[in-house]
């Protein structure tokens, strides 16, 4: 059975819509006119949260437990005092970019990752929130790390495992993905057999850019990348990778992908241009489906735009639930299907720039 409720991250503002009688209509909107880094809603209370942006303002922190009838401010992360990116340069929070709950039985847990690449962690229910100074205390971090698509690192990416909480994996743009066994204590990096083309050496220990990390949820050991240089998937918990991009087809570059509730094999991704042009190719929007695990791609468009179309999908803005796929672009589209893809419906064309897309209930 899907989830009912679509919670979307916009450049201005957050948006829930809720699906009754076959039909979606808007539930809630607050935050209006301020960007929302992350929308997230916790399946564990129902609590939703706002990850805000606002430029002169700083970085702001909301939750709200009534479904956006009231929100409540809490302390955004902040990086301990004298603490510095790379030598000389103060670190301050500038971004979050990533939220995840830390599961049944560390009911008040919860994670952050932010630009510059620190990743936080709170033991209360989002009251405050400290920094994992094990993972940025890393001998990789100083030297090795750098910005992607930001000026600094960023963590996009959390994933806790169901079957055990302590264990988790993230994604950081750019060093590639780490792993803990015991809470956040001690990291491995897991980036063998990826390729970074933009390194002196592609194949380097450090330095790789996931564009977003997910884990199959009827298979966590079943990992998924959509990485800045193709799709990669891990059948061993990210020991290991193993590319699974088109060769010549769409699914190659791209930002966000989506894996199947009940198939580890089946996953969604959104091809852009280049990493150059980054717009649709030749102004056609598709989204491309795998059913075997990355061996075969098929091009998924019946109902949507196929010509001028300049949209892109940012990395939290493609889900799945059941049968249900959406997606929302850059230029404010939201599409929505509810047979895996194979035929789309447009939810609305005038949205804002969508940042994040997730199903609830």
């Amino acid at each position: 059975m899907s989830k009912q409720t679509i919670l979307l991250g916009t450049r201005k503002g957050l948006i829930a819509y809720n699906r009754s009688n076959g039909r979606w209509t808007v539930e809630n909107l607050s935050f209006e006119g301020q960007p929302v880094s992350i929308a997230y809603s916790d399946p564990r209370s129902g609590t939703w949260w706002a990850c805000l942006d606002h430029g002169h303002w700083g970085v702001k922190l909301h939750r709200s437990k009534d479904r956006g009838g009231n929100w409540e401010e809490v302390p955004a992360p902040a990086y301990p005092e004298g603490e510095e990116v790379t030598d000389g340069v103060p670190a301050a929070t500038r971004y979050i970019w990533s939220m995840a709950h830390g599961g049944k039985h560390f009911l008040s847990k919860l994670w952050l990752g932010t630009d510059p690449g620190g990743l936080f962690m709170s033991e209360d229910g989002g009251n405050s929130f400290r920094l994992v100074e094990s993972l940025w205390q890393h001998p990789s971090r100083k030297t090795g790390w750098m910005g992607g698509g930001r000026d600094q690192p960023g963590i996009h990416s959390i994933v806790v495992d169901p079957r055990n909480e302590d264990h988790v994996h993230i994604g950081i743009s750019c060093a590639g993905v780490f792993e803990t066994m015991d809470g956040g204590r001690n990291w491995e990096v897991r980036n063998k057999g990826l390729r970074a083309d933009f390194l002196p050496d592609p194949a380097s220990d450090i330095g790789h850019d996931p564009h977003i990390l997910v884990a199959a949820p009827s298979n966590p050991d079943m990992l998924w990348q959509q990485n800045h240089c193709g799709i990669f998937r891990s059948t061993n918990g990210g020991l290991k990778w193993e590319e699974v991009s088109q060769p010549e087809g769409p699914a190659r570059f791209g930002f966000a992908i989506a894996v199947a509730d009940d198939n580890p094999d089946q996953a969604w991704v959104a091809p852009a241009d280049s990493d150059m042009v980054r717009t649709a190719i030749k102004g056609a929007l598709c989204i491309c489906r795998t059913d075997d695990g990355g061996k075969n791609w098929k091009d998924l468009r019946k109902g949507l735009p196929q010509e001028n179309c300049f949209d892109i999908v940012y990395r939290h803005a493609l889900a799945s639930s059941g049968d249900t796929v959406v997606f929302g672009t850059t230029t404010g589209n939201l599409f929505f299907s509810p047979d895996r893809g194979e035929s789309w419906q447009t939810l609305n064309n005038y949205l804002p720039m969508i940042y994040s897309v997730q199903f609830t209930d």
